[in-house]
């Protein structure tokens, strides 16, 4: 399984693109790919690194803030104009559809009628598996402002969890126990933040749930910017955990359950 980083950033972050993964793996001997969030200015970032318009198997939308979604009318309407003629699965909690369809009528008024490609939705709940494009995805309620779910995505040997915005609780623990990677929000560095994540938080979690790789993403900029040497020498006093702060354009691969990290 390779994860490629197309943004790590926060909403109001200038200098970084909104956290979205992109997830790819063979299955079955076939090429799988699944976008993770698409936000603001994610599906920029997204054709930047893809140039093939049938190359996107499904989209995950974590929860429905824009920086997680109000990217899919630009990622739709650039497949409509490469001619895409491959069915996309588009996949959330209940509501995915309609949400989607709001923001796609918003932005371009008339203009989903014109797809010459089918977009199929599947709705999950907390607790539930399902099988989308070859992968596994079961997922989890954060706790955030607004209804949230984390992920976890198996591809047959490889387990990622992505957390999507939001405090963890006991059931993403439970979705992210001895997964390879978690990649967590971590919107503060520290201490008590409503509806998000922390850097200490989420190395505590990652202890927990028994992972040995942790990616930290989505921090607030001010954050991320003047409290860098703070960040950093608390990423190196986690002895037996492999946490790093990934940036726009970095990928992972886990291959035989061991991460390797590319820059």
């Amino acid at each position: 399984m390779k994860i490629d980083f197309l943004g790590v950033g926060e909403a109001c972050d200038p200098l970084h693109t909104n956290t979205s993964l992109l997830v790819q793996s063979t299955i079955g001997g076939r090429q799988r790919v699944m976008l993770l969030d698409c936000g603001f200015n994610a599906a920029h970032r997204f054709f930047r690194v893809c140039s093939d318009q049938d190359m996107l198997d499904a989209l995950w939308i974590s929860h429905f803030h824009g920086d997680h979604f109000f990217g899919v009318p630009l990622l739709l309407l650039t497949f409509r104009e490469m001619n895409r003629t491959k069915p996309l699965e588009i996949i959330g909690q209940p509501g995915v559809r309609e949400k989607v369809y709001d923001v796609m009528d918003l932005a371009y008024p008339n203009f989903r009628e014109k797809l010459q490609f089918q977009v199929e939705f599947r709705e999950i709940e907390p607790g539930s598996q399902i099988t989308v494009s070859g992968f596994s995805v079961k997922a989890a309620e954060n706790e955030h402002s607004i209804r949230s779910f984390s992920v976890r995505i198996k591809d047959g040997e490889s387990r990622l969890f992505y957390s999507g915005d939001g405090r963890p609780t006991k059931a993403t623990l439970e979705l992210a126990s001895e997964c390879d990677l978690i990649v967590h929000e971590a919107f503060r560095v520290s201490g008590k933040t409503s509806g998000h994540g922390t850097i200490a938080g989420s190395i505590e979690f990652a202890r927990k749930a028994g992972v040995a790789n942790l990616a930290l993403v989505h921090i607030e900029r001010h954050d991320r910017e003047e409290r860098q040497q703070e960040i950093r020498e608390m990423l190196l006093k986690t002895e037996g955990l492999n946490a790093f702060l990934p940036e726009s354009g970095d990928a992972v691969e886990i291959t035989n359950y061991e991460l390797r990290i590319r820059n």
